[in-house]
């Protein structure tokens, strides 16, 4: 009965895989043949700006008196956003740093430290490339059975995107149950993995981890995909 159970889903799984492989080699091919420009749009930036601002102008429609100057700034926030991709990635990526380095990153850790995870993130150990410290950060939870993926909106200059290269070996902090443990395993980077379909393979309908897409495609520049592979 075991074996009549697991094959499906492996099957099922390395289907799925093969999908992705082929998405990611259409992304590729297309990609290569537009020509190159010193402004572009990454893929999947305008689809999440469009996603975050509804989410923005939602409240405002069907909520009596909600605040007209609040869905403004949002969406001139996302707009800007939006531009500055366009006309710089690496100045996006110097703001989008700073904020999460100083304000949000911390507040995340503390946040889940505490048992207090209200956008159903994990967190992610590595050790820094140059001092070998420990290193947490908050990512997406995309884990699925043994395999934990991790969406990177900032691609290599990911600073755990270095020490994953550096030092593969990291732990990841998961609910099980009603209990949050680490879990260790073993990370590779996936050049080759189209980002984005993995992204929905991910979400499968979960509310949270499409919140948590919708920001990765916003706040992000150039998306890469991350493999864990658990080992506990």
């Amino acid at each position: 009965m075991t074996a009549v159970r697991t094959a499906p889903a492996r099957n099922s799984e390395a289907s799925r895989d093969s999908e992705i492989s082929r998405d990611s080699e259409t992304a590729r091919n297309s990609e290569s043949a537009r020509p190159r420009s010193r402004f572009s749009v990454p893929r999947g930036l305008i689809a999440g700006t469009l996603a975050a601002t509804a989410l923005v102008w939602l409240p405002y429609v069907i909520i009596p008196r909600s605040s007209l100057l609040s869905a403004l700034v949002q969406t001139g926030v996302y707009l800007g956003l939006l531009l500055l991709t366009v006309c710089s990635r690496r100045a996006k990526v110097l703001l989008a740093r700073t904020l999460q380095r100083y304000i949000l990153n911390p507040l995340f850790r503390a946040l889940h430290a505490a048992g207090i995870n209200p956008l159903g993130l994990a967190i992610l150990e590595t050790h820094g490339n140059v001092t070998g410290k420990i290193r947490r950060v908050p990512v997406g939870n995309g884990r699925k059975g043994d395999s934990f993926w991790i969406i990177a909106e900032h691609g290599t200059r990911a600073g755990y995107v270095h020490n994953i290269q550096h030092d593969p070996r990291v732990r990841v902090r998961l609910r099980t149950g009603l209990r949050y443990r680490w879990v260790p395993g073993i990370a590779t980077v996936r050049p080759d993995d189209d980002p984005l379909a993995r992204q929905r393979q991910i979400i499968a309908w979960h509310p949270l981890r499409a919140l948590n897409a919708m920001n990765v495609r916003v706040f992000g520049a150039d998306l890469l995909t991350v493999h864990v592979q658990l080992e506990g």
